[in-house]
C-alpha cells in the first residue's frame, strides 16, 4: 500500500521453525507461474472505458489480450472495493462488492471468466490491516455496539494530573503525526496506522479474524486465482502499548521515521493470522496463490514464505539499489534473496508499483532497462507495474492538481518528496486523445507529454522500443525448458555483474551488464564449461540492437557504457 520502509528490529517469532502443515498450492511449471510474469493493473489508469476520465473494470476486460500479447501469466489488480477514494481504494467501505466507479460484481465475474479464457490468472488485492471510518462495522463501534465495539482498536487515552486527556502512548501513523484520533461519541481514541479515515482492525479478535477470513472466501469464490495482502506487516500490535524508542534518524517528531516501530510491526501473531489465510485458500481447487507486500527486513520476508505466502513481495530492486548502485549492489540484492529463501519455495523480482517513482525516472532508461532484463530473467516471479514494460516515465503533476492525500498532507513545501500521482498516471496505448487511455481530454490525472512516441502502438513498430525489449525477455521467460535453467551470478569486475541460466541439456543463457560510465572488456570463462562461441540474443548499446551477431572470443567481450547483453549458447533450445 504504502512506500514506508520499516525501521524497526525484527521480534523474534515464538512460532519459528513450527511445522504447519499447509498445503502449499501446486506450481506447475507447463503454466508459467513458477517463472513467469506476474503484472499489476492499476485500474484507475489502466483503461477508461466509458468516457469518466477514470479507468474501469470494463476497460481492463477490453485490454485482457494485451496481457496475452505481452507474455503475462498472471495480474493482480489494485484494489475496487466501494470506497469513499480518501486512498484511491486502500480505505474500503464494503470488502465484497465493486466500487460503482469500476462497474459491478457481474463485470467483475465477466472479467475472470474473460481472463480464464485466456489462459491468465487474476488475483485482487485484499486489504486486511483496516477499513475506511465509512464501513458499516465502524459506525457500530464508534456507537458501541457488540460486537462490532471491539472490532478496532480502542483505548481510552491517559489522564494527566491537570485532567487533560492524551493518546496512550507515542505511536505514529504512516503518514505523519499521532496514530491516534480522539472520537467524542465513544469518549475513547482509535488507532489508525495510516490516514485518519482508515482506521485499524483489532486482529485480537476472534470475531474480525473470522471475518477477514469470510472476505478470502468471497473472491476465491467467485474463481479469483489468489490475493495479494497489502501491509502484511501493520496486522497485529503489542497490546501493553508501550511507547516505540527514537530511532535517531531524523529529529522531525511527527515524522514516521522518528520512532523504530518495534510494538506496531512485525508481530508474530501475524504470520498465524497469515497462516489462516492460507488454510482458507485450501478449501479451494488449487492451485491458489497469495503475495504479501511488506517493505520490512529479509528475516520476516522469509517468515511470509515458511506461513503461506507463496512470494511475500521482493523489493530489492526498488528500495536496496539505485541509479547510483554498482555492480556489487546488484549482485548482493539478488544472492541475499536467493541464499535466506527457504528451500522449495518461489523467488521473485519486482520492478515497481503505484507507491514507487517508475524505474525509468529512478534509474533513467539505459538502466531501468537492465533492471528489466534481471527482473525477467532471473527465477521466479517477475512482477511488473503497467506502464513499465514501455518505458513509461514519472509525470509532472502540480501541486494545485494533486490528490494523492500522502501528498496533500505533506503539503505545498514538501509534496513533491511524497506524492505518488506521478507514478499513477493514465497508460499510454498510442497517439490519440489521453494516450488512448479515455476518449475523454480531462482525466483524473494528467496523461505525460511524452505519451506521443512512448505508447504501446509506437513501441511496437520501432524494434529498438523498450517494449520490444521487454518481449524479447518474456518471450525467452515463457519457454518451458529456460524454466529449468539454475543461476549462477558472478562479478566480473567493480562495474559489471553477470548472471547465467544454465542446463545441461537445452543450453545456457548468460546476461552481462556494464552498470559503470566506460567501455568494459570481460572474461566470459569465469562460467563454468562456457562454449567458445556465444549467440546474440539482445544486445544493446544505448537504443540500438545487434541482430544475429556472434560472439567469437569469450575471453574479450567489449561491453558498452551503461550497456548490455545477452547471450545463448549456439545450441541453445529455448524456443525463441
Amino acid at each position: 500500500m504504502r512506500a514506508i520502509i520499516v525501521l524497526s528490529l525484527f521480534i523474534s517469532v515464538s512460532l519459528a521453525g513450527k511445522n504447519l502443515g499447509y498445503k502449499k498450492p501446486s506450481m506447475m511449471t507447463s503454466d508459467g507461474i513458477v517463472d513467469g510474469v506476474v503484472y499489476q493493473v492499476y485500474p484507475r489508469s489502466w483503461m477508461d472505458s466509458d468516457g469518466d476520465g477514470i479507468g474501469d473494470l470494463r476497460g481492463v476486460i477490453s485490454k485482457l489480450d494485451y496481457l496475452v500479447d505481452s507474455y503475462v501469466d498472471m495480474f493482480w489488480l489494485s484494489p475496487i472495493n466501494t470506497s469513499p477514494m480518501i486512498d484511491f481504494g486502500y480505505d474500503i467501505a464494503n470488502f465484497t462488492d465493486i466500487d460503482p466507479i469500476f462497474g459491478s460484481l457481474k463485470d467483475f465475474e465477466e472479467l475472470v471468466e474473460e481472463a480464464h479464457k485466456r489462459s491468465l490468472k487474476i488475483v485482487v488485492d485484499f486489504v486486511p490491516n483496516h477499513t475506511s471510518d465509512k464501513h458499516k462495522w465502524f459506525d457500530l463501534s464508534v456507537k458501541n455496539i457488540p460486537p462490532y465495539n471491539d472490532y478496532y482498536v480502542w483505548h481510552p487515552g491517559k489522564l494527566l494530573a491537570n485532567g487533560t486527556r492524551v493518546p496512550p502512548n507515542n505511536w505514529i501513523g504512516g503518514l505523519g503525526g499521532t496514530a491516534w484520533t480522539w472520537r467524542e461519541e465513544r469518549q475513547m481514541y482509535y488507532l489508525h496506522q495510516f490516514a485518519p479515515q482508515e482506521p485499524d482492525l483489532n486482529f485480537n479478535n476472534d470475531k474480525v479474524v473470522e471475518e477477514m477470513k469470510n472476505v478470502v472466501r468471497f473472491w476465491l469464490e467467485r474463481g479469483v486465482d489468489g490475493v495479494r495482502v497489502d501491509s502484511a506487516i501493520f496486522l497485529i500490535e503489542d497490546t501493553r502499548y508501550l511507547d516505540e524508542p527514537v530511532s535517531g534518524l531524523t529529529n522531525n517528531s511527527n515524522l514516521y521515521a522518528y520512532l523504530n516501530h518495534i510494538y506496531t510491526t512485525n508481530q508474530p501473531k501475524s504470520l498465524e493470522i497469515l497462516h489462516g489465510w492460507r488454510e482458507v485458500m485450501n478449501e479451494f481447487e488449487q492451485p491458489k496463490f497469495m503475495m504479501t507486500e511488506a517493505y520490512t527486513n529479509l528475516s520476516m520476508n522469509m517468515k511470509f514464505y515458511e506461513y503461506g505466502a507463496d512470494f511475500p513481495f521482493n523489493f530489492g530492486f526498488v528500495v536496496d539499489v539505485d541509479k547510483n548502485s554498482k555492480a556489487p549492489d546488484f549482485k548482493k540484492a539478488i544472492d541475499s534473496w536467493m541464499s535466506a529463501m527457504p528451500a522449495g519455495h518461489i523467488p521473485n523480482w519486482v520492478s515497481g508499483n503505484h507507491d514507487r517513482r517508475r524505474i525509468a525516472t529512478r534509474f533513467g532508461q539505459k538502466r531501468a532497462r537492465a533492471v528489466t532484463l534481471m527482473v525477467l530473467l532471473l527465477p521466479g516471479a517477475s512482477v511488473v507495474y503497467n506502464g513499465e514494460e514501455i518505458g513509461m516515465e514519472d509525470t509532472f503533476i502540480s501541486w494545485e492538481d494533486t490528490v494523492d492525500p500522502q501528498g496533500c498532507i505533506a503539503g505545498r513545501d514538501h509534496y513533491m518528496t511524497e506524492t505518488r500521482d506521478p507514478q499513477r498516471t493514465p497508460f499510454q496505448w498510442d497517439n490519440s486523445t489521453s494516450a488512448g487511455f479515455s476518449t475523454s481530454s480531462n482525466t483524473w490525472l494528467r496523461v505525460n507529454e511524452n505519451y506521443k512516441t512512448v505508447n504501446v502502438v509506437s513501441e511496437r513498430e520501432d524494434k529498438n522500443s523498450y517494449y520490444n525489449m521487454f518481449l524479447k525477455f518474456a518471450a525467452l521467460k515463457k519457454s518451458p525448458n529456460f524454466k529449468r535453467a539454475k543461476l549462477v551470478t558472478k562479478l566480473l569486475n567493480e562495474n559489471v555483474f553477470a548472471f547465467s541460466r544454465e542446463t545441461e541439456k537445452y543450453g545456457s543463457v548468460y546476461a552481462v551488464i556494464n552498470f559503470g560510465e566506460a567501455k568494459e572488456t570481460v572474461d566470459l570463462s569465469a562460467f563454468d564449461n562456457v562454449p567458445k562461441t556465444l549467440n546474440v540474443y539482445y544486445a544493446s548499446d544505448g537504443a540500438s540492437v545487434l541482430d544475429e551477431e556472434v560472439i567469437y572470443d569469450i575471453k574479450n567481450v567489449q561491453i558498452p557504457p551503461s550497456g548490455f547483453f545477452v547471450l545463448m549458447t549456439p545450441n541453445a533450445d529455448f524456443g525463441v
